[in-house]
């Protein structure tokens, strides 16, 4: 009789088809697998792979093999946990950097009455706010080597809290140049937090896919940014109007003063419960089960690992391109109030025109969640919202009162997805080197204090909405160029 062949091989071999699964569900997220694939089948699926005989297999799987392919569906189920605990937690903190961001708009508003200043000085909010991005997101990076992406978000926590308090008691105490400073550190707490979050949930999956992982956060983001100046102007801006009137019919300057200070103190506790909320969020990161991923060992052999940052020119074009997107993001969110009161709409209402654009952005990122990549690829839907951008420019330059300021909030759907398409065309396959590339992206959300900042002094020399049309339209037109050719030179190149 002939006796029978060692399983030792076909159980090897076994195993390593079963660790190949693990890893592939693991990988792909595909707990659905177990669903096409019946639990009998799996010791054909492996015999017909590993090349190993009926009977031989039905011996090694009938025992062994459930145990392992429980394994396998154990592990699968435990990762899509594990994935949606990484993506809450991330979504949290996307949340909360999108209310200290999108509280700059009512902020203007805020200083503008509290320091007596002109629009110039103050749009020195969003421009000292956005440009600690530009000093600060190569230093970032540097941080997070050190520290890793986990407790480098904590930290970021911590240093945005520490700026809440001093804006919060430098404001309070009305002087400007400890508020910006105020403003700055936040901006630089948000650069460390931008600069791990961003790449992040960009490489926590598949690249074609990316785009709708942020624009899940852009949810949360721009739910917050909802919020932010429905919240600032409820608790700090309410009556602003007549606070205008009685500023006007004070007596003497003992009086305004009086009247000054007591409405730059509404600003103080709101700020201090922030700071407190930011810091407590903050020991809540360090002691989550976020997984500290790094950027470098997680993409790695998408790269030339012999190539600079030079050999990337869609990382550069894509720099620019995120400068530019910015500096419309904050015109359509941030100035929208003073265009408004430009167009002589009332104080009061302009205070929460940041609302309707932030509405509109939620409303885009809703719409592109469902349509990208299944329905139009990341790049051509970027292209077709430049094109709506420069329509709605258009259309705000021919209009004027309500009519105009909606156009202005509907730019917010245009721009929506733009950010989560253009970060991720732009760190594509940078293998190593997509943690710099995603600090010289960040380092491009200055286009945030450049292009406002602009707008703010040219519309004393020019008609406001002439200077609003020369800014916007080239912006979105270069945009536009981008997501048509500008994300793809890299590909081409590698074609040729």
């Amino acid at each position: 009789m002939e006796p029978l062949p060692s399983l030792e091989p076909i159980k090897i071999r076994f195993e390593t088809m079963t660790q190949y699964l693990v890893q592939k569900i693991v990988k792909d997220t595909q707990h659905s697998l177990t669903k096409s694939v019946p639990l009998a089948n799996f010791g054909p699926l492996v015999c017909t792979v590993v090349g190993a005989r009926d009977r031989d297999i039905q011996r090694a799987s009938h025992s062994k093999g459930r145990k392992m392919v429980s394994r396998v569906i154990e592990n699968a189920g435990e990762s899509r946990a594990s994935a949606l605990a990484t993506t809450g937690i991330i979504g949290v903190m996307f949340f909360i950097f999108g209310f200290v961001t999108w509280l700059n708009g009512p902020l203007i508003t805020f200083v503008k009455f509290a320091f007596t200043l002109d629009d110039v000085s103050a749009f020195m909010v969003p421009m000292v706010f956005y440009m600690s991005y530009f000093f600060l997101a190569l230093p970032s990076a540097m941080v997070l080597r050190r520290t890793g992406m986990k407790r480098g978000m904590t930290l970021g926590l911590f240093i945005m809290a520490l700026g809440a308090v001093l804006f919060g008691q430098m404001a309070t105490m009305r002087i400007f140049p400890g508020a910006l400073a105020g403003l700055f550190v936040i901006g630089a707490g948000l650069a460390i937090l931008q600069t791990a979050a961003n790449p992040y949930i960009s490489i926590v999956g598949p690249i074609e896919s990316a785009a709708q992982r942020i624009a899940v956060m852009g949810i949360c983001n721009k739910l917050a940014g909802i919020l932010a100046p429905i919240v600032i102007g409820t608790l700090v801006l309410h009556g602003v109007g007549e606070l205008d009137a009685q500023i006007r019919a004070a007596p003497d300057s003992i009086a305004r003063e009086a009247l000054l200070d007591a409405f730059a103190a509404n600003i103080h506790w709101p700020y201090m419960g922030m700071a407190g909320i930011l810091a407590l969020l903050g020991l809540f990161v360090l002691r989550s089960p976020l997984p500290d991923i790094q950027p470098e060992e997680a993409s790695v052999e998408r790269g030339d690992k012999g190539a600079g940052l030079l050999a990337f020119p869609h990382l550069w074009f894509g720099a620019l391109c995120l400068f530019l997107y910015v500096g419309v993001e904050v015109m359509a969110g941030d100035a929208i109030g003073p265009y408004g009161q430009s167009l002589g709409l009332p104080i009061e209402e302009t205070a929460f025109y940041t609302s309707f654009t932030l509405a509109g952005m939620l409303l885009g990122y809703l719409v592109g969640l469902v349509l990208i990549p299944r329905f139009v690829s990341q790049e051509r839907y970027l292209a077709l919202s430049a094109a709506l951008g420069v329509v709605l420019v258009i259309c705000s330059y021919l209009s004027s009162g309500y009519l105009s300021v909606g156009c202005i909030a509907a730019l917010g759907f245009a721009n929506a997805m733009m950010w989560p398409a253009i970060f991720p065309l732009a760190i594509r396959q940078l293998g190593r080197h997509t943690e710099t590339g995603s600090a010289i992206l960040i380092m491009a959300i200055c286009g945030g204090a450049v292009l406002p900042q602009l707008f703010a002094m040219l519309k004393q020399h020019m008609d406001f909405q002439l200077v609003f049309l020369l800014i916007m339209a080239p912006a979105y037109c270069y945009i536009l160029f981008f997501g048509i050719w500008g994300s793809r030179i890299k590909q081409v190149e590698a074609a040729r």
